[in-house]
């Protein structure tokens, strides 16, 4: 196993953070100081991070958040905010999967699988993610559902084709497999419709649900294993 992979199985931190510890010269293979990410880790290495030991691969969880306005998608906040990590008390070191924007709400997944977040956010493994939008200037017209399911030209590059349903007068919901940022809120006001509020309520194949704001649940062995089929299609 590469080195960078092993420290995200072990819930150090995601891949690419993983990466980052690794070349800033903060890990050693026994008494070797390790700053290539790839190097290959074996069942008989001892690794430390700072001095510390790190362990094998801890169990995988996944949880579902419906994180609130005003609370940031990190870990920790520089200028203490409150995160999406401090909604869930737990031992293990959590990390957000992807971001929500700080006034956007719902549904966000933490999780110590730095592997399964990195395929989960990646835009080659297309994971489909399902807002709910309520918009200014209703009512939203078909021309402005038909550019945003064409794909919408952007600064930073046209839109792939997402997937509408218009269920009020004021309010879509819209699927995307992207993770540009503040996409959702470029798309809309490019249509001519800026956003007013902003809610995930789905992630590949798990939906936010009943879950009520702040709150949060185990995902299930079963879930975890819907998640794991959603990317099996791009290895």
């Amino acid at each position: 196993m590469r080195l960078a992979k092993f420290l995200a199985a072990a819930g150090v931190a995601s891949r690419r953070g993983a990466e980052g510890i690794v070349r800033a010269g903060r890990v050693r293979i026994g008494t070797e100081s390790v700053t290539d990410p790839a190097r290959d880790v074996g069942p008989a290495d001892v690794v430390a991070l700072d001095g510390a030991l790190v362990p094998g691969e801890t169990p995988r969880v996944v949880f579902a958040v419906n994180k609130p306005a005003g609370v940031v998608s990190t870990a920790r906040d520089p200028q203490g905010r409150r995160t999406v990590v401090s909604l869930v008390p737990s031992e293990l070191r959590l990390y957000p999967v992807g971001r929500l924007d700080i006034d956007t709400t719902g549904l966000i997944l933490l999780t110590n699988d730095g592997e399964l977040a990195h395929r989960l956010t990646h835009p080659r493994f297309e994971v489909p993610k399902t807002y709910r939008v309520v918009l200014a200037k209703p009512p939203v017209r078909e021309t402005a559902l038909a550019a945003l399911r064409d794909g919408v030209e952007l600064d930073d590059g046209r839109t792939a084709p997402a997937q509408v349903r218009r269920v009020a007068a004021d309010t879509v919901e819209l699927t995307i497999h992207e993770g540009r940022k503040r996409q959702i809120k470029r798309m809309c006001e490019q249509v001519g419709h800026p956003v007013r509020r902003l809610q995930r309520i789905r992630f590949g194949p798990l939906e936010l649900g009943e879950l009520r704001p702040g709150r949060y649940r185990r995902l299930s062995p079963r879930e975890l294993k819907q998640l794991t089929q959603a990317l099996e299609n791009h290895p």
